[in-house]
């Protein structure tokens, strides 16, 4: 075992060595490892000055702290448990407090300023002048041009909000981990699709309820437990537990978000105060596309104005078709109700059932398919490797990559020209009681490319999502929305892997956050597709492909109820960049009521009110920045990958030469170039801002 696990380079990680105990240690050796290199950067005398001893220096000096916070944070998302939940509460004030340290350093920042007037700056390739300059505005947005006397309180701030997050991040993981239903008769379950009744009832058994003979079904507030009941339960009484669960989630007196909310805004107001901003919206849209809270929020605004009578009329039609089916007068929908008879409604529209995809979405076929889609278009290959996960401290099998879970897989990929090592993956796709919802991807270590005769540093990552288990004997057979998740995440994990800049910081998904989801978003395209569709979608038993007249169906049905789920986003980012541009008008208010003022145009009425989306909006409150002033990203970067999109539809949805290009100008750049240039590269014009609204079928 390493004397230092969680900071050990090797390339596998050995997860089963990550121990708790084994925590303070690294931590406090990664941060006087760090401490010590800054402290000798700050000897350097203007004549001793050169890229490699100052920025260069500077950026490998926390190498092993980054890495092994790293590692701790990944296992806290999907192995959560008390000892190592422990552990991180009291390790994270002295880590993050060290990391504001760095920028809050006058002798460092004085070293930098100096630097960076140097010479020597001139001849250095464009990629390190830009990381210069990134680098000296990312210490002033951190702090370094703060009085002294501010500098404590500054440092205090950014410690008091990483761990206000994270105890926000915990409500919710335990919330929902706090709420289950247990059904004892069947005849409850009218409606539900059999993989969802099949899953429950393993899912109970797994869980100590029931038995083969007697029956019980378990249901949770994973999203793959509850959304099918959503959906599909004729059951308007089990429809309607399941959604008073989801209403539990951050609320309540033991897991109640709602102090922490307000805490978690005064304390980003008064950090974007100390650093000059107007509001905190402001400080995190400084350096995006966007470039101010107001500007994104009149995005929003402005997108919602355009949208809403579609939005309006998709509502109206549901509870039309409720009141025709029922033969009842109805008003106004519950919460509970919409999805179901929305999913009637588009049955009878379009003659189409999702669940008539699942068959041909095996989790399997979707990875391989993906592979095969962006092999072609974007010139790699993808190698699956054999994993093991250790549980009693036996040794790894020859050949074989350790993983933190049974379930999770690995990969390596190489270029196919030059047959270079570009990087690996993990993924780990179905839910756990210990694993927070939702999807992601995150980078573990950054590569380099060959530099100076030097090998290629491959990267490694990690795909991450919750998505539905095997049932039975059956493999994993997923919605065609999970589908789209797989692809979207494996956009964000390309942007990494083929990343082939010649600076860490500037590598892969570090660029605009307003940016950052354009080559995720723009894969979810090739989901939609007959020529790509075709090479993922076989049926699991008779490898069939999906037959013309179900596709024709999926894409008829392709944006019913589009305004909805469009107001839905764009709902989520208006709350968020409220709160943080106009923080003096909800300052001290009840949470529930900022939410029905915030959103009064943004929802229909319901018969029931929802508590605030906010109590457990992770992406928002469950990280120091995160999503923070920046959910309206998603839709920002929407419109970007539509238009993108709209070449490859020109020019061929599995043309080599256009997904050759796209991988030159966007997926290789990460942030060595402005966003706006990188977009301009791959189709010689600035996008089109009403691609999205076509595509959606908003306008025509």
């Amino acid at each position: 075992m390493s004397s230092h696990p969680f900071l050990d380079p090797s390339f596998h990680v050995k997860w089963s060595e990550l121990k708790p105990e084994c925590v303070k240690a690294d931590m406090e050796h990664a941060i006087s490892l760090a401490q010590s290199r800054i402290d000798k950067l700050t000897k350097l005398s203007p004549s001793e000055m050169t890229y490699e001893n100052t920025f260069g220096a500077l950026e490998s000096a926390t190498e092993e702290l980054n890495r092994g916070w790293g590692r701790l944070m990944h296992l806290d998302s999907v192995n959560d448990f008390a000892e190592q939940r422990e552990v991180i509460g009291e390790m994270m004030p002295a880590v993050v407090s060290f990391s504001s340290s760095i920028s809050l350093n006058p002798a460092l920042w004085n070293v930098l300023k100096q630097a960076a007037q140097s010479d020597w700056v001139k001849d250095l390739s464009p990629v390190k002048q830009r990381y210069i300059q990134e680098t000296l505005l990312d210490f002033k947005e951190s702090g370094a041009d703060l009085p002294d006397a501010v500098k404590p309180e500054y440092a205090e701030l950014e410690s008091t909000l990483a761990l206000k997050t994270k105890e926000y991040a915990e409500n919710v993981l335990d919330s929902t981990n706090a709420w289950e239903l247990l059904i004892t008769d069947e005849s409850q379950l009218a409606g539900l699709p059999e993989f969802a009744k099949e899953g429950a009832r393993l899912d109970a058994l797994a869980n100590g309820h029931g038995s083969e003979e007697s029956p019980v079904w378990r249901f949770t507030q994973q999203y793959t437990s509850i959304q099918p009941v959503l959906q599909f339960a004729d059951s308007d009484e089990l429809r309607k537990s399941v959604w008073e669960g989801s209403c539990t989630i951050g609320n309540g007196a033991k897991y109640d978000n709602a102090k922490l909310i307000e805490e978690i805004l005064d304390l980003r107001e008064r950090k974007a105060a100390l650093l000059g901003y107007e509001s905190f919206a402001d400080y995190a849209t400084s350096r995006r596309m966007a470039g101010s809270g107001k500007n994104a929020l009149n995005f929003v605004n402005e997108l919602h104005d355009q949208v809403q009578d579609a939005y309006l009329s998709d509502m109206s039609a549901v509870l039309d078709y409720k009141v025709e089916k029922t033969g009842k007068a109805c008003d106004l929908l519950d919460p509970w109700e919409v999805g179901y008879w929305s999913e009637k409604r588009r049955k009878e529209l379009y003659d189409f059932d999702e669940e008539d995809l699942r068959p041909y979405y095996s989790v399997e076929r979707v990875m391989e398919g993906l592979f095969a889609i962006y092999s072609k278009l974007f010139g790699f290959t993808v190698e699956q490797k054999p994993t093991y996960c250790v549980k009693n401290g036996e040794e790894v099998p020859e050949g074989a990559v350790e993983v933190w879970h049974d379930e999770v897989l690995f990969y390596d990929v190489y270029d196919q020209e030059t047959k270079e090592h570009l990087g690996s993956f993990y993924a780990d796709w179905h839910p756990r009681d210990s694993k927070r919802s939702g999807a992601w991807m995150n980078c573990l270590e950054a590569g380099l490319p060959s530099l100076n005769g030097e090998a290629r540093q491959p990267h490694l990552a990690l795909m991450v999502g919750n998505m539905t288990k095997p049932v039975g004997d059956k493999p994993a057979l997923l919605s065609h929305r999970e589908v789209e998740t797989i692809f979207h995440e494996f956009g964000h994990l390309l942007h990494q892997m083929l990343s082939d800049v010649e600076v860490k910081s500037l590598s892969g998904t570090n660029v605009a956050w307003d940016f950052v989801e354009l080559p995720s978003q723009i894969m979810e395209n090739w989901c939609w597709e007959r020529e790509s569709v075709d090479i993922f979608a076989k049926h699991y038993q008779t490898g069939e492909a999906i037959s013309d007249e179900l596709f024709d169906k999926m894409r008829a049905a392709r944006n019913y109820m589009s305004g909805s789920d469009f107001m839905r986003q764009l709902t989520f980012g208006k709350l968020d960049l409220e709160l943080h541009v106009n923080r003096d008008q909800y300052k001290g208010r009840d949470i529930e009521e900022i939410d029905r003022e915030i959103l009064a145009d943004y929802r229909v009425p319901m018969s029931t009110k929802a508590p605030s989306v906010a109590r457990r909006l992770t992406h928002i409150f469950a990280h120091p920045t995160g999503y923070a002033s920046g959910y309206y990203s998603y839709k920002w970067a929407e419109v970007l990958e539509a238009d993108a999109f709209s070449r490859f539809m020109q020019e061929g949805v599995l043309n080599e030469q256009t997904g050759k290009d796209f991988r030159k100008f966007i997926l290789s750049k990460g942030n060595s170039k402005p966003a706006s240039e990188l977009y301009h590269d791959f189709m010689g014009r600035d996008p089109e801002p009403k691609a999205l609204l076509k595509k959606s079928g908003i306008i025509k």
